[in-house]
């Protein structure tokens, strides 16, 4: 027992010391197994080279895509605090001295740790790190080239009886976790849409500045589950308190934002995914975190199908099913069964 916990901390240290190496080749084992689906499909009408050409093509166009939306948007803010950084400033002295009155001490400290340039400094540094995924994505490219054009002989090399019975284990579950993973970023891509567009409408309609960065935030923002729609809510609400000098209109702001959140994230999207990715809420929290410690912004992208892919591993070993039992939401699936 204690020989297994030495291990598993040592290898958690090595992916956190090699995470230039790690982190993109996880993640590019995650985008082959979604568009593998797409390359086998081509191979049907075209040379593997030409399909694997296309499939690349599309696989970069999606994720700049996405990492755009993120740097675009956050880009739009920073711009706007150096506009209107004397806003927060008066905003942040009132409050402070609102504080003090009333005789709380913490705004001492806080007017010693926190002013507008901070805040100014934390936009453009979430804009820098995404704008400088440039090295991640070369690696993932390169993995994901390189995986795609060995997928079928890996997969062939798992059908061989020397690699039995494990093989079979192994290929079965990268069956599933692959379906699972494309379901799952199927149903993500529709809310994260649908969320985009909705916070944009709604932004436009409140009068709110910056409606279309928003609406890029939340579209990207939302395929990080807990984390990302908390900080495309926040900071819509900070913003709003600058623009309309209203803690009313930030908290009617802060309200409706979450009620959107909630309608899509909490209601639409779990009946869309059904029991077959019936994950604990806590575990999906404690993964979007862990491997936001890991691995920075790429962790929180596939913490999650980390989680998936994990439980699918100790469902398909005797030895694991009462891990997977554990991190899975039985009421879930038991209520989508009735159903």
């Amino acid at each position: 027992m204690i020989g297994s916990v030495t291990t598993g901390i040592l290898v958690l240290a090595l992916l956190y010391v090699a995470q230039s190496i790690f982190a993109p080749l996880i993640f590019s084992l995650f985008v082959i197994a979604l568009v593998w689906p797409c390359q086998t499909t081509l191979q049907r009408w075209l040379p593997k080279l030409l399909a694997l050409l296309i499939t690349l093509i599309l696989t970069m166009v999606a994720i700049v895509a996405i990492g755009s939306a993120v740097a675009w948007g956050f880009g739009k803010l920073a711009q706007w605090l150096f506009v209107n950084a004397d806003r927060f400033q008066t905003i942040y002295i009132d409050w402070a001295n609102w504080l003090e009155g009333h005789g709380l001490a913490v705004a001492g400290p806080l007017a010693d740790r926190f002013d507008v340039a901070w805040l100014v400094r934390f936009v453009q540094g979430m804009a820098l790190r995404v704008n400088s995924f440039a090295g991640f994505a070369v690696l993932v490219f390169i993995f994901i080239m390189l995986g795609l054009l060995e997928v079928e002989d890996f997969n062939a090399r798992l059908i061989a009886p020397a690699a039995q019975p494990h093989g079979m284990r192994i290929l079965t579950a990268n069956r599933v976790i692959g379906a699972k993973l494309r379901r799952f970023m199927i149903v993500r891509t529709f809310a994260s849409i649908l969320t985009g567009l909705v916070v944009w409408l709604f932004a436009l309609g409140a009068g709110l500045e910056l409606a279309a960065a928003w609406g890029a935030i939340a579209f990207a923002l939302n395929y990080i589950p807990f984390l990302g729609p908390f900080v495309a809510t926040a900071l819509p609400t900070l913003f709003a308190i600058a623009q309309f000098d209203s803690w009313q209109a930030a908290v009617v702001i802060f309200a409706s934002l979450n009620v959107i959140q909630f309608i899509i994230g909490s209601y639409l999207e779990p009946r869309l995914t059904g029991a077959s990715l019936a994950i604990s809420p806590f575990a999906v929290i404690f993964a979007v975190f862990f491997w936001s410690f890991m691995w920075g912004i790429s962790g929180a992208f596939i913490g999650v199908p980390i989680l998936i892919a994990f439980i699918v591993y100790c469902a398909g070993s005797p030895s694991g099913k009462w891990v997977a039992t554990l991190l899975s939401d039985s009421s879930k699936a038991e209520a989508d069964r009735g159903s």
